[in-house]
């Protein structure tokens, strides 16, 4: 199985500081729906691991979690796209659970339901603790400078980014990649 996993807010939808706590605040980054859809078409599978911390904070249930998902799927399959599943996290910083990135949990409960291992998993997210989590659980880094990582735009990653790390402005630049990429190997 090919495999891909995401980040949600900041890779695939604008991100906010006060969090997406609606279907209304679900605004997609331009492009990023329409690179799912190619990556299905040429045979990926995704999946995405978000932390949603709102949820433990009391900042939005889980129906309006639902309705998010609701409208990422539903403009996803408008595209011909889809998201095969949707793991969060629904813990707070102070939880110390293992799913919330930076570590691997989130990564690893998906590697289990799909039964496959991290080996030619691709992992894309806009933060370090995307990348540390990517890492952690022995997928292959992506940072898309979108969302949080926009700063980055036009510099050099700084050091504290793992050096395998495959940077791209944005998912359709990713998708560019990795499609170029499967090509080259057949």
């Amino acid at each position: 199985m090919k495999l891909i996993i995401l980040d949600r807010d900041g890779t695939i939808n604008q991100d906010s500081d006060d969090f997406i706590k609606s279907p209304e605040e679900w605004i997609p980054i331009p492009g990023a729906l329409e690179a799912i859809a190619r990556l299905n078409h040429a045979g990926w599978h995704t999946v995405i691991a978000s932390n949603q911390s709102g949820l433990g904070r009391g900042l939005f249930d889980i129906s309006a979690l639902n309705a998010i998902h609701a409208k990422l799927h539903k403009q996803l399959a408008a595209l011909g796209g889809r998201m095969d599943a949707i793991f969060f996290c629904p813990h707070t910083p102070d939880d110390n659970c293992n799913c919330r990135k930076p570590l691997p949990g989130l990564y690893e409960q998906i590697l289990d339901r799909m039964g496959i291992d991290a080996n030619g998993v691709l992992s894309v997210g806009d933060t370090l603790r995307d990348i540390e989590a990517i890492v952690a659980a022995g997928c292959e880094p992506h940072l898309v400078l979108t969302g949080k990582a926009e700063h980055l735009r036009g510099h050099t990653l700084p050091p504290e980014y793992p050096t395998h790390t495959t940077v791209h402005q944005d998912l359709t630049a990713f998708a560019d990649f990795v499609i170029k990429r499967d090509k080259a190997k057949v």
